[in-house]
Parts: structure tokens; C-alpha cells; sequence
């Protein structure tokens, strides 16, 4: 991360002033926004949350106040940043990244951040971040890269939302399509927007316009009353579009903590219960008919063993760790040890600065483990993610459906950074996974 070598030099580039104000995210609830400010230039910065969120995610810092957006504002963490974090970072070269990050953390001194808040904490270091690219007139991905390979990641688009993401029958949170037969992000696009216009259609034939209404992240959200129909409509919508399930695959994120009944020690799925032994073959099964090309949280965020099992029984399915993880490194080296999973979720506002996120991903990759960078359900214009996957070098990207101007503003990043690099990039292919 940040090859100071690279970018260092004598002249300083401290910084001047940094301003914070309270915005809105693509579900109307409030979040952060900050300006860096450098004698040359700034970057400005907003921070995602999640719907769904997982017990080890780091704590935001919110009002409480009844009396605005239902005791989401973020008031108090804008005082925060505009008086104390300001005053400790005033005067800084932008270039410290680590340093600053350390200040930070150092400051809130609590486990999971919930003295200043994760998103405050990381609305700061992105902004510095941005502000110490654009004062040394360099593109985000490569200032946070250095010199580096450049890749850009595959897109899972998130085309049917069910769980917490939507408001329907659903128990699978996420259904998406994995064009793994392009040759270049600016195909794998084109392909993903192509199958989700053709789903909307079989949508709305099949269970009427109502049901094209979207959830969260863009994909559809249909009266869909199982698992299986949802797959096999999506199975359709790929057929329908001229592609077979070799060339563009399914994935799937269960999001079993939300499933689980830790009284019973079961998991709700399709109306049933199920024991953790019984989803073996219930996973192994799904993923064999339908050609799963991942599946991320088959079990709750403490199941390490479980993802461990499962990982062996699946051939060419990989297994993501979200909420198990949580871009944690701590749990990281657990699931490293026990070998729980192919993958690691990254998110940011997870554990809470750019600094932690690379270590994070970093450990994961060296440990050969794939890293797939993800947006959250509550989402900004911030296109730092799309930068982020090209810096790390990542397997793939979740920004969701080719839909909504939150999802589409990080796939258009990525458009403009694959022309801009040009022959010098290479896009990650599965074709043979």
C-alpha cells in the first residue's frame, strides 16, 4: 500500500483544514462527508453502511436523537471531526497514511472503534487518501497501488435482492451473474446490463410490473417465493440473453447469520428448518444444478469449521467469508488457519481505515486467498471501492445491479481506469475455474 518511496519527497504537502457535513445515502439516512484540504488542492469523501450488518463489523457512530431520521443523524460525529480529529491532524504531510490512520485509532482506543465511530474514522482517511492523490496528480488506484500489475476485477452483479435487501419471500440475499466469458471489464458491463434488462422482462411477464420493483442495490425484488425459482429465472434470463451457464455463472450470498436461530441451532431456509449437517448437501446440491460459481455466508459468522466442511465438498464453487471475517485480521488468520474459505469480502467501513483494509487483504492474498472488494446496501457517489479493486490487484467487485447512479458511478470508474491504462491492464478471467 502507498509506495512512499515512489511518492516522497522533500517539498511538504500538509494538511490545511478538513470540513465535515452530514449527507445522504441511497437509502435516505444520513452519513459522512468530508473534505481534505492540502495548500494545493482536496479530496472529498463519503462513507457507506450496511443493511445487513455483522456482530464483528466495527460500531458507527450515530446520534440517537429520535427527533431526526430516526436516530440515524451523524451529527455528533461531525462535531467530532470538525474539532478534535481536526485538531490532531492539521499540520500532517497527506502522504503519512499509516500515521494518520494510527492517530485515529489511537485516539478512539476501543476494540471495535465505537468512540469515534468507524465511519468517521474512515471518511478521514479516504479523504486524505483523495487529497494526496490529487495534490500529487495521480490517479487514486495508482497512488494507493504503486507500481503494480494491473488488474481489473471481475463484476458479480447483484441482479435479484432478496433477505434484508429487499421486501419479498426470499431467503438468499443476493443473486448475481458472473460474466466470466468477457474479455474485458467493458464487456463483462455490457453483458451484465444486457441479462438484467432481459430478467426484468421475464419479471414482468411471469409475475407481473409490480414485481420489477428493485431493492437496495438495484436488483430486482419479485414475489419470488423460493430459492430455486429465483435461480431458475435467472438460468432463463441467461439463456434468453444467447449465453450458456459455462459462459456466464451464477453466484449467490445466503447471508446465514440472518437465517440462523441460535435457540434452535437451525437455520430457516424456504419455509424449512435445517441443522448445519443438512445444508451440506443442500449447498452441494444448488451449486452442482445451477453451476454456482460462488457462495458467500453459507453459515453463520462464527461457523468456521462448517465453511471449512463445505469448502471441501464444493469442486468448482468457491466460498466467501463476509460477516465470518468482517475485514478483520484476527478472524482472517482464524479462517486461514482452518482454511474456512477461497475469498475474502473486503469492506472498508467493516473494520474501518485504508490502512487496516490493505493488511487485511494483503494477509488474505499471500495466504492465497482471492479478495473481492464490495460496496455496502447503503451507498454514496464515492467511487473509492472501484480504485481500491484496481490498487489490490482483486479477483472481483460487488457494486450490484448495472443499475441505480450509486452502483453504476463505481462501474464507470472502473470503465475509465481500464481505457486509461490500456494495454497495460489485464482483466481477471474464470473461464476455466
Amino acid at each position: 500500500m502507498i509506495n512512499n518511496n515512489l511518492y516522497y519527497n522533500k517539498k511538504k504537502y500538509l494538511i490545511k483544514d478538513i470540513k465535515a457535513r452530514e449527507i445522504l445515502d441511497s437509502r435516505g439516512i444520513p452519513t459522512i462527508e468530508v473534505d481534505v484540504y492540502t495548500e494545493k488542492t482536496f479530496g472529498r469523501s463519503s462513507v457507506p453502511s450496511g443493511t445487513s450488518k455483522g456482530k464483528f463489523e466495527c460500531i458507527e457512530k450515530r446520534d440517537k436523537n429520535k427527533k431526526r431520521y430516526f436516530s440515524n443523524g451523524v451529527l455528533n460525529a461531525i462535531d467530532i471531526i470538525n474539532s478534535k480529529i481536526k485538531k490532531l491532524l492539521v499540520g500532517i504531510d497527506v502522504r503519512e497514511q499509516r500515521l494518520i490512520d494510527k492517530l485515529m485509532i489511537d485516539m478512539d482506543n476501543s476494540k471495535y472503534k465505537k468512540n469515534l465511530g468507524s465511519n468517521t474514522i474512515l471518511s478521514i482517511s479516504l479523504g486524505v487518501a483523495k487529497a494526496a492523490s490529487n495534490t500529487l496528480e495521480i490517479p487514486l488506484y495508482r497512488y494507493l497501488g504503486g507500481v503494480n500489475t494491473y488488474k481489473l476485477p471481475l463484476p458479480l452483479f447483484n441482479i435479484i435482492n432478496g433477505g434484508k435487501h429487499a421486501g419479498n419471500n426470499l431467503s438468499f440475499q443476493e443473486f448475481m451473474i458472473c460474466p466470466i466469458c468477457a474479455h474485458s471489464f467493458k464487456e463483462a458491463l455490457e453483458i451484465g446490463s444486457k441479462i438484467y434488462k432481459i430478467l426484468g422482462l421475464l419479471i414482468k411477464k411471469n409475475y407481473g410490473l409490480i414485481s420489477t420493483n428493485v431493492g437496495y442495490e438495484g436488483g430486482y425484488a419479485p414475489n419470488i417465493n423460493n430459492n430455486s425459482e429465483a435461480l431458475n429465472i435467472l438460468t432463463l434470463a441467461i439463456e434468453e440473453a444467447g449465453y450458456s451457464k459455462k459462459e456466464i455463472r451464477i453466484s449467490i450470498d445466503v447471508a446465514a447469520s440472518e437465517l440462523y436461530n441460535s435457540n434452535k441451532k437451525k437455520y430457516f431456509i424456504d419455509n424449512t428448518y435445517y441443522y448445519y449437517y443438512e445444508l451440506y448437501d443442500y449447498y452441494k446440491n444448488i451449486c452442482s444444478d445451477y453451476n454456482i460459481f460462488s457462495i458467500e455466508d453459507p453459515f453463520h459468522d462464527n461457523a468456521f469449521i462448517d465453511f471449512k466442511i463445505l469448502k471441501k465438498k464444493l469442486n468448482h464453487t468457491m466460498v466467501i467469508g463476509d460477516d465470518l471475517f468482517a475485514t478483520n485480521i484476527d478472524r482472517i488468520k482464524k479462517g486461514i488457519y482452518f482454511h474456512s474459505a477461497d475469498c475474502l469480502l473486503v469492506k472498508m467501513n467493516q473494520i474501518g481505515s485504508i490502512s487496516e483494509t490493505f493488511d487485511a487483504s494483503l494477509l488474505s492474498i499471500k495466504n492465497n486467498m482471492k479478495v473481492c472488494v464490495s460496496h455496502r446496501s447503503g451507498e454514496t457517489e464515492d467511487t473509492t471501492i472501484a480504485d481500491l479493486s484496481v490498487a489490490l490487484g482483486s479477483s472481483m467487485i460487488k457494486s450490484g445491479a448495472p443499475f441505480h447512479g450509486e452502483r453504476i458511478a463505481k462501474y464507470n470508474q472502473l470503465l475509465r481506469i481500464e481505457e486509461e491504462l490500456g494495454d497495460i491492464a489485464s482483466f481477471i478471467n474464470y473461464k476455466y475455474l
